[in-house]
């Protein structure tokens, strides 16, 4: 047996691969952009439109409970994400949580009017909040961290809210979520962190971090299928302080007396906006079904050993093809991902996707390997290692047909 075969033989996460609907023949390694199917989240979709929406019509809201989606399935999420489960709700776009959250975060800190975060922040993120201050106007500013600057060197008595990823989307670097909010909170600010490349992959702590806010997104690690609805996190502390900037009548204390005015719902329930999505929301919750059963330490583990693994089955294979590992050597100092530049590095990925292995790119030169603890074993790292050595050595990249830029990257 080889060495996959052998770490796949211990592998005690893996039965759940036969959760996922995944293609013959495929190794899928871009669940850090979008997770599989499962195919208990086919059979309730299927469930929820022909009985509850197809039978029951709009008795569902009460019959089926689609009106406590949003809360059940921040409660699903709250062990995942380290939260006590009335400090989650699932809710609207990741951008938009985002928002919500910046606008109210400033409010609590007047005198603060600088959000502090990376240059290398995902762009929505960066987007958002000089949207914001724009519409704030002066003194409000947005101010940005070179790369490789740390975060500590940069805390001043005028940024009220720090604004930061835990994953880098590009490079798989993490930060220490801990020791960051500690310095943060010395400082007087408050801080927001983007769990889009976390929650999911590895066990993330909010809660022992004692972090203010946070956001993430349904479809990536935690499999809830394309767009699917974000979640948002607000600690206890500032729950009932917090008047929300998008104050929807599903926030409302009371949405069904239908006020005229509005009068915030207690707790983390004054976050909703608008009517639910529930089609997407009863995929996301019957996907976080799935962790009801998973060891967290077991994840962790696997999450390093997929990523350390491939690391040194791509530098053994591929010494010398252009490749430049941009992701942490240092297990603690990486998310469940892989990322190397190439000159060539779009079509690099295309010839690997045509070749049975999906990952992804990212401007100017960055392919990207997302590795789902639950459902990659070690053979599918060994694999895809040995595939793109091959595209290398050979040059198969080389192919116009890989050249051509689609849509989406």
């Amino acid at each position: 047996m080889s060495e996959a075969s052998d770490r796949d033989a211990a592998d005690p996460l893996a039965p759940f691969r036969e959760k996922f609907d995944l293609p013959d023949g495929l190794i899928y390694l871009d669940g850090n952009s979008l997770g599989p199917l499962l195919h208990s989240v086919r059979d309730r979709i299927a469930d929820v439109v022909s009985r509850e929406w197809g039978q029951d019509l709009i008795t569902s809201w009460n019959r089926n409970g689609w009106m406590e989606l949003a809360g059940r399935v921040g409660g699903k999420l709250a062990p995942i994400i380290g939260a006590d489960p009335d400090d989650v709700i699932a809710c609207d776009s990741t951008s938009v949580n985002i928002f919500k959250l910046m606008s109210v975060a400033l409010k609590l800190n007047p005198g603060r009017p600088v959000i502090l975060s990376e240059k290398r922040n995902f762009p929505t993120d960066l987007y958002i909040a000089q949207g914001l201050v724009e519409y704030l106007g002066p003194p409000y500013e947005v101010r940005l961290i070179e790369d490789g600057v740390e975060v500590a060197d940069h805390l001043s008595d005028d940024i009220g809210l720090v604004m930061l990823t835990q994953v880098d989307y590009r490079t798989g670097r993490k930060l220490d979520m801990a020791g960051i909010t500690e310095a943060v909170h010395k400082s007087g600010a408050l801080v927001l962190w983007d769990l889009a490349h976390s929650a999911g992959a590895f066990p993330v702590d909010l809660r022992g971090a004692n972090a203010d806010f946070a956001v993430g997104c349904g479809y990536k690690y935690l499999n809830g299928g394309p767009g699917a609805p974000a979640f948002l996190y607000c600690a206890k502390a500032h729950q009932d302080r917090i008047q929300p900037l998008m104050s929807g009548w599903l926030g409302h204390a009371s949405p069904f007396d239908f006020s005229s005015d509005y009068a915030p719902a207690p707790g983390i329930a004054r976050h909703i906006v608008g009517t639910p999505p529930v089609l997407s929301l009863a995929a996301l919750d019957e996907a976080l079904t799935l962790f009801d059963a998973v060891d967290f330490t077991q994840l962790a583990a696997k999450s390093a050993g997929l990523t350390a693994f491939f690391m040194d089955e791509v530098a053994r294979r591929s010494p010398d093809h252009g490749l430049s590992c941009v992701t942490p050597i240092d297990a603690g100092r990486r998310g469940s991902q892989v990322a190397y530049r190439h000159a060539n590095g779009y079509a690099v990925m295309q010839a690997l996707i045509a070749h049975g292995v999906i990952g992804d790119f990212r401007d100017p030169d960055i392919i990207r390997f997302g590795f789902a603890p639950l459902y990659n074993s070690y053979q599918d790292v060994e694999t895809a290692a040995e595939t793109l050595a091959e595209i290398l050595e050979q040059e198969i990249w080389q192919d116009p047909r890989y050249q051509t830029r689609s849509a989406v990257t």
